[in-house]
């Protein structure tokens, strides 16, 4: 079986990660809703501004990063450009379980409502997936060539309990794109700057009651539809036990409604939701963070794998998925996706044959044989779902991941299904892999590295301040000075993705044998730099050696310019 190097190498990885969450660890949730409500933001402050990120702003109330004035200014900046743009259909507004949340989406319906916006609310106040929010906007338009809906999802992702979020997904369903961003986010600066001006709002029991405030049952129309994506019956006859870990998530209640509708034998770990994510293990620093591609923070998922066919678990919006079988564990998120690809396009008759893949530039190149061995096309793009949406929308791309453990994929028809990262039916097609294939996606993973070689990844996070994560998003291929890596020339530096020229945001150094990217986090204050090898076991380790050097330089030069 491919071996993983510690999916951390940073020398600053907390003694107590993959532990229990203690008691120091967690938020004071009444303290962190008060500073939400109670806090002003400074916009001269860069730390305190609107900033959009690869998904969405986020931030804290605690660091005035996200208070309900930044929710506020953006969500009137979108109901401006809503007007600019001419969409006036309903907007669907959903919530996770993060303490955040609710206040910040009830911020925001004060807002619409004020706007004279028709809102669609989850029904009985359900916690509402990301894939539920991009489902329901295309569900509502397919047909519609005026009167678009689009929507709102309230959620700062696998982000630490302390974090608040909000994103915003235009009528194509799937993440804004650069530009749409770009407007919204300057917007909301300018109204952070002379509030409240500009900003128009209701109370709260006021939207709550407008005629423009309804109701939308967002949990059973995905429940229905997800039977079009997946095979239930497949799943159903072999009768495959599956066990689900939510942590805590959007999609808590989801479940159950999906294994009575199919009749699956399919065990939810735990349906308790708590906004200080008590139950969690810490992850790779010490911080409770919802990442289902953390070995740290699966571990109560992982200690039960042989209790299960097939286990997994998703995070807090469940856009995202961690597989764990009883074969090999957590399986690595790139290892998954090239076994759902494989799958995928030998399995779904119906898809184009000229529908093509996508990766981005840090997922595995392991990608890229398998590809090859089923006669399709690669498309590589930066980090970043709103690349894959029009390719989603018009069946041009079938599959669509990325490295952090993000895809989505047609509907058995070739039709479009979601535009947005759904962790649901990527956990639900390691049940249909198993169920068809007679072995979980880790002796999937094993037959692929027979065939077309194995390789071996890892992934180092540290700190980064502001300033030096746009000092790496800056590199220049000519900032890279050595001309070796791990004892191999190196043959490209790349700070654009491959097929659509777009900035990667970072660098990517590629030789015979491996490469690396690094890239500063769209999310967090944290550098990643990957890796990936082809050859043996220290050779990944030699390259995140000169990997870390190789930036190192770069940056400390650029800073001395």
């Amino acid at each position: 079986m491919s071996k993983v190097a510690d999916p951390v190498m940073s020398s600053k990885r907390n003694p107590l990660a993959g532990k229990p969450a203690p008691a120091s660890a967690l938020i004071n949730v009444a303290q962190l809703i008060n500073a939400y409500f109670d806090d002003k933001p400074d916009p001269s402050v860069a730390a305190q501004r609107v900033s959009f990120g690869t998904s969405g702003h986020r931030g804290s109330a605690f660091d005035r990063a996200f208070n309900e004035w930044h929710v506020l200014a953006i969500t009137q900046a979108i109901c401006n450009y809503r007007e600019s743009m001419g969409i006036n259909g309903p907007l669907f507004l959903g919530i996770d379980t993060h303490a955040l949340s609710r206040p910040a989406c009830a911020s925001a319906l004060e807002v619409l409502a004020a706007n004279g916006v028709e809102v669609m609310l989850a029904v009985s106040d359900e916690y509402t997936p990301t894939p539920a929010i991009s489902h329901a906007i295309l569900a509502y338009n397919r047909g519609h060539s005026s009167g678009l809906a689009d929507g709102i999802v309230v959620t700062p992702s696998h982000n630490p309990p302390r974090d608040g979020g909000i994103k915003y997904n235009p009528p194509n369903g799937g993440p804004a794109g650069g530009a749409v961003t770009a407007a919204i986010e300057a917007a909301a600066n300018r109204f952070l700057e002379t509030r409240p001006n500009g900003v128009k709002r209701v109370p709260h029991a006021k939207a709550l009651h407008a005629a423009t405030t309804h109701r939308h049952d967002f949990m059973n129309a995905y429940v229905e539809d997800i039977g079009d994506v997946i095979d239930m019956n497949a799943i159903r006859d072999a009768r495959i036990h599956m066990g689900v870990d939510p942590f805590g998530g959007a999609g808590v209640h989801y479940w159950a409604a999906i294994a009575e509708r199919y009749q699956l034998d399919l065990t939810v770990i735990s349906e308790t939701v708590d906004p200080t994510f008590a139950f969690m293990t810490l992850d790779w620093d010490g911080q409770i963070r919802m990442d289902p591609s953390s070995k740290y923070a699966m571990q109560r998922l992982i200690d039960r794998k042989d209790q299960f066919d097939i286990a997994f678990a998703c995070d807090t919006d469940h856009d995202r998925h961690g597989i764990v079988s009883r074969s090999a564990g957590l399986l690595p998120s790139n290892h998954y996706l090239a076994v759902a690809i494989d799958y995928l396009f030998q399995h779904r008759p119906q898809w184009s044959a000229n529908a093509a893949i996508g990766k981005t530039v840090v997922s595995t190149q392991l990608i890229d044989p398998v590809a090859a061995s089923l006669g399709r096309k690669v498309y590589e793009v930066p980090v970043g779902f709103k690349w894959y949406v029009e390719g989603l929308l018009d069946g041009s791309l079938a599959f669509a991941g990325e490295e952090s453990a993000g895809a989505t994929f047609l509907r058995r028809d070739g039709t479009v299904w979601t535009t947005d990262k759904d962790g649901i039916a990527a956990a639900l097609l390691a049940a249909e892999i198993t169920a068809r294939m007679g072995a979980d996606p880790g002796e999937r993973y094993l037959a692929l590295t027979r065939t077309l070689g194995d390789c071996l990844s890892d992934r180092i996070e540290a700190p980064a301040t502001p300033a030096q994560k746009q000092l790496l998003a800056k590199l220049s291929p000519q900032q890279v000075i050595s001309r070796d890596m791990a004892g191999d020339p190196i043959l490209t530096v790349l700070t654009q993705a491959p097929d659509n020229g777009a900035a990667i945001g970072g660098l990517k150094v590629i030789t015979e044998h491996g490469w690396f990217a690094a890239r500063p986090s769209g999310t967090e204050d944290i550098y990643k730099i990957y890796v990936e090898s082809f050859r043996g076991e220290e050779h990944p380790r030699r390259i995140a050696s000169d990997a870390q050097a190789i930036v190192d330089a770069a940056l400390g030069a650029d800073a001395q310019d």
